[in-house]
């Protein structure tokens, strides 16, 4: 058998195998301890895009910038159709309660869709606007549901969080940057 012939059965094998290693390390751990959720954000200590988005009902208040001045806040894309966010809910349920400001970026959603959700396990949010085109979530960065960002009093982004927010994050991550900033 010819030498080229051979490689190109072993060639698409290789290239298989280099990707699905690629792959498989960001599914994991990535280097020095780092997780995904951990990637750096372009806006992290710049201001927090300017936008109006109207409520995901008709009547209701919607959310825009203007409210992220003045307190600490977290802003969290999400979805209905979203199984991570269904997850992660309980999480921003309890930071609700616990008196955190949280409003919401509905992202490609039917109002149907996201007021079911919401009536369904809770609402934690002051306030929730419909991204229906994806353009306010494109310019946060957003590339995967949900996302949560940590804004300070000045507007500020600080810190954040891709994929959901589980206990973990909650104590090591998000409560302690909470803290510092109301400080």
């Amino acid at each position: 058998m010819p030498a080229n012939l051979r490689l190109s059965y072993f060639l698409p094998v290789i290239i298989i195998l280099t990707l699905a290693a690629i792959f498989w390390s960001y599914l994991g751990e990535i280097k020095d301890g780092k997780s995904i959720q951990d990637l750096p954000s372009a806006l992290i200590d710049k201001p927090a895009p300017v936008f109006k988005l109207p409520s995901i009902n008709s009547g209701d208040k919607g959310f825009d910038s203007a409210v992220l001045k003045g307190q600490v806040t977290l802003v969290n894309v999400w979805a209905s159709w979203c199984a991570p966010c269904r997850i992660e809910h309980p999480r921003m349920m309890q930071l609700a309660r616990e008196g955190v400001a949280i409003y919401g970026i509905n992202y490609k959603d039917t109002p149907e869709a996201a007021t079911g959700f919401l009536t369904e396990l809770g609402n934690p949010y002051k306030a929730v606007g419909a991204d229906r085109t994806g353009k306010v979530s494109i310019d946060w960065g957003v590339y995967g549901y949900p996302e949560t960002f940590v804004v300070d009093p000045k507007g500020h982004i600080r810190y954040r969080h891709v994929g959901p927010i589980m206990a973990q994050d909650l104590t090591d991550k998000i409560r302690p940057l909470i803290k510092a900033l109301n400080k």
